[in-house]
């Protein structure tokens, strides 16, 4: 069950206090004037998933409406009840700038876990805080995710490498981990190695590669358009 919807609040901007403004980070700039909700109007609602302080001062969070003003712990626990079988890897021995992208982007789709390999310290700008809701383990090399994966995940290495499938001529594995490489290197000769097949991305301009979110968001796209369940309010829109 959602929270309830909150009282209504005034909608001049002018009389709106600078904090509810919209945040300079908001990642939906044409939706409503604000972020988000303003404090709990009325009796507060008994619920215990809600949050007091939220409730007391509003909730301005990345989240969408159904989660709102509830605690992060219930809302990670409402995720888990509904995560998709994929996982989603970045290898990470240059302190790419991307994968900060491709976590928020495993968020929006609901991957079961994210897999940071090599080096623990990742970017984390680019996630908007969605790694507080995301899973996401550390690997030392791809041999110690190999060992992670539960059985029956097949390891699938997203890069335009010779022989690799077309992407857009297969459907990929129910359970499986989309392996992404660094901006630039792609995957490494260790991680060819482990996995149990590439894909590439069909490419018809000058460009050698696509930049890596990009190639992780259309991969994750992927398995969505064939194993996600679109039905009712499975899926929603912000």
């Amino acid at each position: 069950m959602s929270a309830p919807d909150p009282a209504p609040e005034d909608g001049s901007s002018a009389n709106r206090p600078a904090d509810d403004r919209r945040a300079p980070y908001d990642p939906m700039p044409h939706g409503p004037p604000e972020v988000g909700v303003g404090p709990w109007r009325g009796e507060w609602p008994d619920d215990e998933r809600l949050d007091p302080e939220l409730l007391r001062d509003g909730d301005r969070r990345n989240v969408v409406d159904r989660y709102r003003y509830w605690r992060m712990a219930a809302i990670v626990a409402d995720l888990d009840t509904r995560r998709h079988p994929f996982h989603v890897a970045i290898e990470n021995w240059e302190h790419d700038f991307n994968i900060g992208t491709i976590v928020r982007t495993a968020n929006a789709f609901l991957a079961r876990e994210v897999h940071i390999v090599g080096n623990k310290r990742w970017n984390r700008r680019g996630a908007m805080v969605t790694d507080r809701y995301q899973h996401v383990r550390h690997h030392p090399d791809v041999a110690a995710l190999r060992a992670h994966l539960p059985a029956g995940v097949t390891l699938v290495g997203v890069d335009n490498l010779p022989g690799s499938d077309h992407l857009e001529t297969m459907i990929l594995p129910r359970d499986v981990c989309l392996l992404f490489g660094q901006e630039g290197p792609g995957l490494s000769e260790q991680a060819r190695e482990y996995c149990d097949r590439t894909v590439c991305i069909a490419q018809f301009g000058s460009t050698r590669s696509v930049n890596a979110s990009i190639a992780a968001g259309i991969a994750m796209h992927a398995w969505i358009r064939a194993h996600a369940d679109l039905e009712g309010d499975a899926a929603w829109r912000g």
